[in-house]
């Protein structure tokens, strides 16, 4: 989860503007609510699957209204009244009404209008198969991890990116520095150096700052392999796995036996500035003239953090996931280059080997901790586990037998651990779950056991659906609200996949619905998506780049988080350095939407809910998917 003290901006400003673009409108506090607003899937609905879209508004003119969908020519082709009240969501709107548009199977480009006691018309909706409307969703995620890269290898792209952080080359090992009693900034004025020059040069930006982490990289370049492995290709999906498992590669160092955690330094202090204390292009970081002892020395040469001493054991959390990426690099090469495959397998089966499995204490993952807190990390190693017995068998390699056991030993501790989640890049179960019961030869109990367990994460989110007006399967006032969400798709997804049961694919579409503008704030959260999505992400690259371009769509394919706790967004602190940035819907402000606690603005400054993420996005590309290669069952 990204903690409040993910970004801590040196400078505040007030001013702010608004842009207008892709029905995002520049409004007074005057203009006069609609008295209804429609939400629906802008990105469009899947033929054969359950549809649904939401109607907000007043009980009293809700009361007599129906609904015509009209078709690009002004066609009627359906008709029918709203459904029943799922409650109500804010003052304004004290009702929340269904439409089920599941009669609605031609491929197609459609619009909802209300008749009766109504009024209103909804944005552009798709009806298409899943290849079809996935097909552009995936590509441009992809596209936003080719704007992430790090290093000499980057790619200019609509941004404009040259190459960056050249420095890592060379780079400074130093021992963790203290913090403050919040863990927000860095208490330290001087690092203590402990090893180096070592190479850690490339990658991916972590968000939308400049820190590279392990943690994170190992979570992506799994699913991004998982999603190679099983699912119908993706343009440059290949190539971009393999960009992140480079520097992946970068960060174990097999003859030392030592796991490289981050690399540079997040927020520092007046004498020691970081990475969050500044607004900037990457590149500036080269061009920076100064010495050791400078304020900004360590934003030039960025510092490496390890996490563990040289020979020592690894937080399990950390040398699960590495471990599982290697092995997944294993298991895509074995036919087309077993011998590279095998190598990636030894490196694997090192990583896993150094876990320490009797942690005591906090879990490592970033420094500081609160950056990516972590307290599962069984479910790390049984996914290591699962993926080196996979690769194993692919290869021939006798281990397969071993890890296979201890996949399903790791898998019975997670199951009596308190510590059960569901994806997102703090708990990896479903991931491991779904590929063990993929394995050969796995008894009927334990298959049974985690079958349950893939149930209870699903099960959790419909509880949740049920209590929200808008189905929403997470609680919108906590952090990372849409990956959460798009963990839910993917689960659905391999859960359908391994055991044929298609029970929650109504629950999934719901799932994809709200991420994508049926929603309270009738917003996409993913960047280009629909005709209204954000424009004002909290990126820095993104940020400069619109100077150039004054588009709003330039990181194509980026999640954001989404929705938040509504008391978050009241200050929203800036960079002078930074393009002033905020957009509004047309005639609203986005706070006319909040309810239940939960409130969301699209301001460069608002990383609470408009900073995108590599984890994010990640969860939504293996979930868009598995949502391709997932045959639509019978309406349900």
């Amino acid at each position: 989860m990204k903690p409040l003290s993910r970004f801590v901006p040196a400078v505040t400003v007030t001013v702010a503007s608004f842009v207008t673009a892709g029905g995002l409108v520049s409004c007074s506090a005057d203009d006069a609510a609609e008295p209804a607003e429609i939400r629906v899937n802008q990105a469009g609905y899947v033929t054969g699957e359950k549809k649904y879209a939401y109607v907000m508004g007043n009980g009293d003119d809700l009361a007599d209204a129906g609904f015509t969908v009209v078709d690009e020519r002004g066609r009627t082709v359906l008709r029918g009244r709203l459904g029943p009240s799922t409650g109500s969501w804010n003052a304004a709107y004290d009702t929340v009404r269904t439409v089920d548009l599941s009669a609605l199977r031609r491929t197609g480009t459609y619009r909802l209008r209300l008749t009766g006691s109504a009024e209103g018309r909804s944005p552009r909706f798709r009806v298409a198969s899943a290849g079809q409307l996935t097909d552009a969703l995936r590509a441009d995620s992809v596209r936003f991890f080719r704007t992430q890269r790090d290093g000499g290898d980057v790619l200019p792209e609509q941004t404009g990116r040259v190459a960056s952080h050249l420095t890592d080359e060379r780079a400074v090992v130093y021992a963790p520095p203290r913090y403050t009693a919040g863990g927000e900034r860095t208490a330290a004025t001087a690092l203590t150096e402990v090893a180096g020059p070592v190479d850690v040069s490339g990658g991916w930006f972590d968000a939308g700052d400049f820190l590279k982490f392990t943690h994170t990289t190992s979570y992506v370049v799994g699913q991004l392999l998982t999603a190679v492995r099983d699912t119908p290709p993706v343009p440059g999906l290949p190539a971009e796995a393999d960009h992140g498992l480079d520097w992946l590669d970068r960060m174990w160092d097999g003859p030392d036996g030592v796991l490289y955690a981050q690399v540079g330094l997040g927020s520092g202090n007046a004498r020691l500035r970081g990475d969050h204390d500044m607004w900037r292009l990457p590149e500036e970081d080269d061009a920076l003239s100064v010495r050791p002892g400078d304020p900004d020395y360590l934003v030039k040469h960025r510092p490496v953090f390890r996490a563990n001493t040289p020979g020592d054991p690894v937080s399990p959390n950390l040398a699960g996931r590495v471990a599982a990426a290697f092995a997944l690099a294993a298991q895509v090469r074995a036919e087309e280059d077993p011998e590279v495959a095998r190598r990636w397998l030894d490196k694997a089966a090192e990583v896993y080997a150094r876990a320490d499995t009797d942690p005591h204490g906090r879990l490592f993952t970033t420094v500081p901790a609160s950056y990516y807190r972590e307290d599962s990390w069984r479910d790390d190693m049984e996914w290591a586990a699962v993926e080196l017995a996979r690769s194993a068998r692919e290869l021939g390699d006798g281990r397969s037998v071993r890890w296979q056991r201890e996949a399903v030993g790791w898998a019975k501790a997670y199951l009596q651990s308190g510590e059960r989640g569901t994806l997102d890049v703090s708990d990896v179960s479903a991931l491991a779950h779904a590929d063990l019961l993929s394995s050969p030869g796995l008894d009927g109990d334990t298959r049974n056991a985690l079958e349950a367990d893939l149930r209870r994460q699903l099960a959790e989110g419909t509880r949740q659906a049920a209590r929200d007006p808008f189905g929403a399967g997470v609680v919108l006032t906590e952090f990372d609200a849409v990956p959460r969400t798009f963990g839910l798709v993917a689960t659905s997804g391999l859960y359908a996949r391994v055991t044929r049961d298609h029970r929650f694919d109504a629950f999934a579409s719901r799932q994809r619905g709200w991420v994508f503008g049926a929603n309270p704030w009738g917003t996409s959260f993913v960047i280009g998506a629909g005709e209204t999505y954000p424009h004002c992400p909290e990126h820095q690259v993104a940020n400069l780049a619109m100077s150039r371009t004054g588009r709003g769509d330039i990181l194509r394919g980026a999640v954001v988080n989404g929705p938040n706790k509504a008391e978050l967004l009241g200050d929203l602190e800036r960079f002078d350095s930074m393009r002033p940035c905020s957009a509004e819907p047309s005639g609203h402000r986005w706070s006319d939407f909040d309810g239940h606690g939960a409130g969301y603005v699209d301001d460069v400054a608002a990383w609470q809910t408009v900073e995108p993420a590599d984890d994010f996005t990640a969860t939504a590309l293996l979930a868009l998917s598995l949502t391709a290669d997932t045959a639509v069952t019978e309406l349900r």
